[in-house]
């Protein structure tokens, strides 16, 4: 039988439901429960505030309602002009500044009812959208930034604009909602249609993300269509694909799991947008659409197997794969400071601690940001590890950029210890109603810790991935951490560990559900083997396979070619 949301998206009529009553009902900061399940599609969702839920039950008030708003852009990539503008609407309408997540986009949060269509119009207005930033359907695609290969990076932007624009849904709604359009009836409102989703939509969310060897910045084994670039004398020649990867899972619940996607085979450029849309459709046909917990495309993959999904994939798209491509990743995360481009431009990454951008003492992210999309030429990017690129810099313009950045506090990544640069965090609590666990609060009470026992061990330097989610679900990848704590309640986690650098592995739990204490003595020890008996070169998770500390996992995905 379908699950409730099931019916919930075939009386929606294509995803209006009765959200534009719940807006105007002037006696609740809500919308019913129904609306905010469709509420996400157009994305936003309906949160409060957890801090001081407990108060205003005892005040006899409702909740704090207030509702978190995602825009979906492409590759994470704007123009100083737009910058400003999502500056703007987080100082009009939103409770804590700009956020950015980890699929490369901002979210703002705390925005009340009676703000919610002004928000989404002003992120309209900046030639933005919000449009499938949440639901099920295809979210933000991600793209690796790698200013390195600024030439290639621009080609594979472009595929991933043109994915995102290809693949979001058709439906009028958003626009009757949010933007004043005109409201389809009769003839128009019956012939309505979604030609790739349908009625219902998917059965859960869908996520693509484009990688450029040998960065694998974006995690792109972690994402349900994940295309690896194949460059060849420079040029992009087409993308290596692998389906079925995904990060949730719920705790007790063997039948839930993480999983890496496996390469299937190689698709040059013209063929991309049928490829993908065959994908989509095998999920929205094959997915599963009675348990939302089993219903991600690599739960399809294991439940049909990759071989007939992949022939299923290629029936649909009319067409076989080509065999995959020799490609090999070396690196996952941001690399930080000025790299220069092929063109003589240049680009800076500057680290944001778990993507919050607020103005405090020390650090005025939001002012030294204003400051440099007033006078920046190029362009801004967003990583899918919370950081930011002021990107396409003129030689000459480089020391105006660093002045704004050392006036304000920016350029903090210079003096960061290894695990700091390398560090990933949920938003978690008070806001996300999933969340068992503190993570972005946590981490900057955890950084110093861990950086004391890695200093005391001479491994302050060493460059270690460190994940921290606030719940089973994965937000910010933590089962590619080489290090990773998930939320199981207030103070208590689980540590995983032994993730690659590459992220190429999953990690194994080391210690369920355990508190910091038992944490860092676990951490304590095997940060002194690993000081004393490391290879050269050799990376912390690697270390803890090869030295036995953990066992070899169990299924290797079909990652690295050559």
């Amino acid at each position: 039988m379908p699950s409730h949301l099931e019916h919930i998206k075939t009386a929606s009529r294509f995803l209006r439901g009765s959200i534009a009553e719940g807006l105007a009902d002037p006696a609740t900061g809500a919308i019913s429960e129904d609306d905010n399940k469709l509420l996400k599609f157009h994305g936003s969702y309906q949160q409060d505030d957890r801090d001081i839920r407990d108060e205003r039950r005892r005040q006899k008030l409702e909740p704090a309602y207030a509702f978190m708003v995602r825009a979906r852009l492409p590759g994470g990539v704007m123009t100083p002009a737009q910058w400003l503008a999502f500056d703007r609407i987080a100082s009009d309408y939103a409770s804590s500044g700009l956020r950015i997540t980890t699929r490369q986009t901002f979210q703002w949060h705390g925005i009340i009812k009676r703000n919610l269509k002004p928000t989404i119009a002003a992120i309209d207005a900046a030639l933005a959208s919000t449009i499938a930033a949440c639901g099920d359907v295809n979210r933000n695609v991600v793209c690796n930034t790698n200013p390195v290969q600024s030439q290639a990076h621009a080609a594979a932007y472009d595929w991933a604009a043109r994915l995102s624009e290809h693949l979001k849904p058709k439906t009028r709604a958003y626009h009757e909602l949010w933007l004043d359009g005109e409201k389809l009836v009769g003839e128009a409102a019956a012939a309505e249609n979604e030609p790739l989703y349908g009625p219902t939509y998917l059965p859960r969310k869908f996520k693509i993300g484009l990688a450029i060897p040998p960065l694998n910045d974006i995690d792109v084994f972690a994402q349900d269509l994940g295309l690896i670039a194949i460059l060849e004398q420079g040029e992009l020649a087409g993308f290596n694909v692998a389906i079925g990867g995904g990060m949730g899972a719920t705790h007790g619940d063997p039948t839930t799991y993480p999983r890496l996607a496996d390469v299937i085979g190689f698709v040059p450029p013209e063929r991309l947008l049928t490829l993908a849309e065959a994908a989509i459709a095998v999920q929205r046909d094959w997915g599963d659409r009675e348990e939302r917990k089993h219903a991600r495309f690599k739960y399809t993959v294991d439940t049909h197997g990759l071989d007939k999904v992949k022939a299923e994939i290629e029936q649909r798209a009319g067409f076989a794969l080509e065999p995959a491509r020799p490609f090999r990743f070396d690196h996952n995360g941001d690399r930080y400071g000025w790299i220069e481009g092929h063109d003589g431009r240049w680009h800076l990454t500057l680290q944001v601690e778990s993507g919050r951008l607020l103005d405090g003492d020390e650090v005025r992210w939001l002012s030294g940001m204003r400051e440099i999309a007033h006078v920046h030429t190029g362009d801004i990017r967003l990583t899918c590890n919370q950081n930011l690129i002021v990107a396409n810099v003129t030689a000459t313009d480089r020391a105006r950029i660093d002045a704004i950045v050392a006036a304000h506090g920016m350029g903090g990544y210079h003096r960061y210890s290894g695990i700091r640069r390398h560090a990933i965090a949920c938003v978690a609590l008070p806001t996300c109603g999933l969340a068992m666990a503190e993570s972005e609060r946590y981490l900057p009470q955890l950084l110093p810790k861990l950086e004391s026992l890695l200093d005391t061990h001479g491994l302050l330097d060493t460059p270690i991935l460190l994940r921290l989610s606030g719940c089973p679900n994965g937000c910010s990848r933590p089962y590619l951490g080489e290090i990773a704590l998930v939320g199981r309640a207030i103070g208590r986690y689980d540590l995983r560990l032994g993730a690659d650098f590459r992220g190429q592995r999953l990690n194994q739990v080391y210690r369920e559900n355990v508190d910091e204490a038992a944490i860092l003595e676990a951490l304590d020890r095997l940060f002194a083997r690993y000081a004393g008996e490391r290879a050269l070169g050799e990376h912390f998770g690697d270390f803890l396979l090869r030295t036995g500390v953990l066992a070899e996992p169990r299924r290797i995905p079909m990652a690295v070619l050559a």
